[in-house]
Order: structure tokens, then C-alpha cells, then sequence
């Protein structure tokens, strides 16, 4: 008698081309079937493929139907508080309207998940160098301090993450990512910050596996490892998704 037949979870990475997706990529190919979509994908395969995020009809033509989990990992540069209104529109294109349309059409699609990239930066007024200000670590529950429009952005997201969990069927995950640098051992040792707010590569996996394969609902957690004098709080992440970090110095 033949095994029977194990299908698995059809994970879909938009703005997976970059540092954090190829990682992701490298450590979820051999449990998942991925696809990862993204701007910069020059040569399509069958597992990168073109998108344009901020275009709503495209993003509905290249999301197969089929797909279990979106990740977004949408992301541009940016090093400025306050930008000028081109940027402002540029940001709120990639880091709202797309993350909106991308929650639109796993609705659409009965798509159960979306596991959304945020950042340590909706709080980043009570972090300084790595350490946080509060004289604990902090924790989701903390209000949201963005010192720059991509924290503000990011929060934004987060909250419409909130209004489709309350009144759809979609589950979404919101993961504040830590530093995750492409040479984590180089960059450790040049960045003495990095000590506390590094998110090691295999984290990096093991918080986002963490995320796909849940049971919640709707939850907003630090992706963090567990670097001493780290300046956030894990351990929602520990408790309810299952996140079990590596990394203890």
C-alpha cells in the first residue's frame, strides 16, 4: 500500500527578493511549496515571479487562488523622519495601500492567513542604541510611538490587520521584526547594538513558521532572539505562537 500523500502548505512571500525573503526562502522550501513575488525579480522562474504591489489587478492576477499563507514583506528605503510628498506617497503606497490589498484579496480568495512584516520602529521612541527607556522590556500592549512616518505607516497596517481579523474570516499575524542583517556573526561585531536587537536567521525562521502554522486569530508580536539586554518582550511570542528563539548570549 502506498503512503498516502502529504500536500503541502502553498506559502506566497511578496517582497521576498530581498535579505529577509531569501532567508525565509532558503529555510521554508523544503516543508512548503513558495512563491515569492517582488518588484525586483528581473528573470521569472516558477518560484520568482514579477509583481507590482502597489497595483491591486496585478497582485490579484499573479496570487494563485490556491495559496494557504501571504507573507508580506513589502519594503523600500528610507532614512528620513518626516519625508516630502513624494516620498509620503511612494511609503504610503508600499506600506499601506498594498498590505490593505493584499489583506482584499486573501479575503477575496478565501486565503486563511497573512503574516505581516512589521517593525520594531512603532515603538522606536522607548528604544535607544538597543536598550529600552521603559526600565523593562517593551511589549506589544505598549501604545504605539513611531518616531517616522515608516513606523506610522507600519502601525497603520497593523490596525486595518485588526479591523479585517474583527469582521472577516482572515487571520493575520503581525511580526515587529529586530535586525536582521544579511552577515549576522560580521554585522554583531561591527554594530555593538545588534547585540540586543539582532533576529538571527534561524529565528527569523522558526517566529515565521511559528506565525504560518498557528491557531490565532490575530496577534501582534517582537521578532526578537534572545539577546541579552534585548529591548523587547518575546514572550507572547513564546507563549501563543510557540516562537522558540536559539540565540542566548
Amino acid at each position: 500500500m502506498e503512503g498516502a500523500l502529504v500536500l503541502m502548505k502553498k506559502l506566497v512571500i511578496i517582497g521576498g527578493n530581498g535579505n529577509v525573503g531569501r532567508k525565509l526562502f532558503n529555510g521554508f522550501n523544503e516543508e512548503y511549496q513558495v512563491l515569492v513575488l517582488d518588484h525586483s525579480v528581473e528573470e521569472e522562474t516558477s518560484t520568482f515571479q514579477y509583481v507590482d504591489a502597489t497595483n491591486y489587478d496585478h497582485l490579484l492576477e499573479k496570487i494563485p487562488t490556491d495559496t494557504d499563507v501571504l507573507i508580506n514583506l513589502l519594503k523600500i528605503d528610507t532614512d528620513k523622519a518626516v519625508e516630502n510628498v513624494d516620498e509620503f506617497n511612494k511609503m504610503t503606497d508600499v506600506f499601506f495601500k498594498a498590505s490593505y490589498y493584499l489583506m482584499l484579496i486573501a479575503q477575496k480568495y478565501n486565503i486563511p492567513r497573512v503574516v505581516f512584516a512589521s517593525t520594531n520602529h512603532v515603538t522606536d521612541y522607548y528604544e535607544d542604541n538597543g536598550f529600552s527607556k521603559l526600565g523593562r522590556e517593551i511589549t506589544t500592549k505598549d501604545y504605539p510611538a513611531p518616531t517616522g512616518l515608516y513606523g506610522v505607516l507600519k502601525i497603520a497596517s497593523e490596525h486595518a490587520a485588526f479591523t479585517f481579523s474583527h469582521n472577516t474570516d482572515l487571520s493575520v499575524i503581525n511580526i515587529r521584526i529586530g535586525s536582521v542583517p544579511p552577515d549576522e556573526e560580521q554585522a554583531v561585531k561591527k554594530d555593538d547594538r545588534l547585540k540586543r536587537t539582532l533576529l538571527s536567521e534561524k529565528d527569523l525562521v522558526n517566529l515565521f513558521q511559528a506565525a504560518v502554522e498557528t491557531d490565532v486569530k490575530y496577534g501582534t508580536y517582537y521578532g526578537v532572539s534572545n539577546n541579552k539586554d534585548k529591548p523587547w518582550d518575546i514572550s507572547n511570542a513564546i507563549n501563543e505562537l510557540g516562537y522558540r528563539p536559539d540565540t542566548s548570549n
